[in-house]
């Protein structure tokens, strides 16, 4: 999937910067065989000048831009993995290498180092997947800024619509930014999804293209509704709109189809649970193993963290309260006190002052925090007696949120789905905004840690949880 951003001048600077890295590739080559001489001493009179090598340089260079470009690697799509374009990287470079070895040798065998082609293929895959890493970071950044992004109206509010909303909530590195939806039913049509405004029908979507700039449409309609979708694709066409459709076959929802390509030929198929036997195993693994380590090497830190509580206000060190587990189960979730001990009675009076959406109940200046609660809570130090909800098994080092029965009683059936998996000490949300984020792109992303759940992402959550901690993004 490509993006108006991505074409102009941008189209020919990876080339451009593919040809500069390929012939530097060459000159370290060079330096690397003749000068170093690394590996396998050059004879003297086998020592040959490096303008002897230029027109295989220059030669090589347009070798491998060619079979990088039939390769894909300029074509700009929306999710390609760092390992995809390391992957065409490495094979295009094999391939071109392995043309111009055979070029050389079967023309001009004696004046050439054969090692000197290793050394420059390998360099080559250095740098070029380093500029890739650099590139992709640099463009993530931008996007995340609301810089060269596509302005995205989704025509549907069902549960596609959702699957693609929890996408760009927790993809901002895909550069889209939703500016909302359109669905002809009257009660969806006038209720928001968190940040993301209901704008009506769809026969208000000629207006709406034109007043919000709109770059895409993606159509998530019902597949009877053919007759309408077919309408929505012409009126993008004459909007001069990029149209692209989500296909709701058999109404299954998004998260449970699975595409498979065999030869040109889509198949379809249902997909696994979310977490399988041996992937909830490997998870529950990793949180006794990290928890109890964690417990025993913190636990003279947290000890501090008790006296510190205890001198600053009166009433118990730990705070356990009522929470909802996987599938509904209720436990008491521990956590290092934070506020005065009648905290929780004084929600009513404090009601009015809720700054956070949907079911929960947040403050930036909550009077009913302690001196060392503020602490605490900036710098998400209460959490820590989690650890032992997650070595009991009630709780996982990174999931959802675990909400209180109270929100539970309020959510809306979509927003349910959080609870197949156990509640975590961290999460998707939490790393992309914490209290920052409205209850709805909170769900958005839970649901989408539930459907996309790997132990790399787990991995990055915990990558992503230490910035977020020491700089206390949206917490309060």
């Amino acid at each position: 999937m490509t993006s108006r951003h991505n074409r102009g001048p941008w189209t020919y600077l990876r080339p451009v910067t593919d040809a500069i890295l390929v012939l530097l590739s060459f000159g370290i080559a060079y330096w690397i065989r003749y000068d170093l001489q690394w590996f396998l001493p050059v004879e003297p009179a086998f020592y040959v000048r490096f303008d002897v090598y230029v027109p295989s340089a220059l030669a090589l260079t347009g070798i491998l831009l060619l079979v990088y470009w039939l390769e894909g690697a300029y074509r700009n799509e929306r999710g390609r993995l760092w390992f995809d374009e390391f992957y065409i990287v490495v094979r295009g470079t094999l391939v071109g290498v392995a043309a111009m070895i055979f070029v050389v040798f079967l023309s001009t065998p004696d004046y050439y180092s054969r090692l000197i082609f290793g050394y420059t293929g390998t360099i080559i895959v250095l740098l070029l997947s380093t500029s890739r890493a650099i590139e992709r970071r640099i463009v993530a950044t931008r996007r995340r800024r609301g810089l060269g992004v596509d302005r995205l109206l989704i025509v549907g509010a069902g549960e596609i619509a959702r699957s693609i909303m929890r996408i760009v909530v927790a993809c901002p590195e895909l550069g889209y930014k939703i500016v909302g939806f359109v669905d002809d039913d009257p009660q969806k049509a006038q209720t928001d999804i968190g940040r993301y405004p209901a704008l009506g029908t769809t026969d208000k979507l000629p207006e709406l293209i034109a007043t919000h700039d709109i770059d895409e449409v993606i159509i998530t309609l019902p597949w009877i509704s053919h007759r309408k979708i077919l309408s929505i694709m012409n009126q993008c066409q004459r909007d001069h709109v990029q149209v692209r459709i989500v296909p709701d076959l058999f109404q299954m929802t998004l998260s449970k189809v699975v595409v498979e390509n065999v030869h040109g030929v889509p198949l379809l198929g249902i997909r696994e649970p979310a977490l399988r036997d041996w992937q909830v195993v490997l998870k529950r693994g990793m949180d006794i193993l990290v928890s109890a380590i964690s417990l025993l090497l913190l636990s003279p830190f947290m000890g501090l963290i008790a006296i510190a509580i205890k001198l600053d206000s009166p009433g118990p060190v730990i705070f356990k309260q009522l929470r909802v587990g996987r599938d509904g189960v209720r436990f008491y979730c521990f956590k290092f006190r934070s506020m005065c001990v009648n905290a929780e009675a004084q929600v009513a009076v404090l009601a009015s002052m809720n700054e956070a959406s949907g079911p929960l109940f947040k403050m930036r200046n909550d009077p009913r925090r302690t001196r060392v609660g503020r602490f605490l809570r900036r710098t998400s130090l209460d959490e820590l007696p989690q650890l032992w909800n997650v070595l009991q098994g009630q709780m996982s080092l990174i999931g959802p949120r675990p909400p209180l029965p109270s929100e539970v009683m309020e959510y809306e059936p979509w927003h349910l789905r959080r609870l197949e998996v156990s509640p975590g000490i961290t999460g998707l949300w939490q790393v992309s905004g914490r209290s920052d984020l409205t209850f709805d792109e909170m769900v958005l992303l839970d649901i989408y840690y539930i459907e996309n759940w790997s132990p790399l992402l787990d991995l990055r959550i915990l990558i992503k949880t230490i910035p977020t901690v020491l700089l206390g993004s949206g917490a309060y």
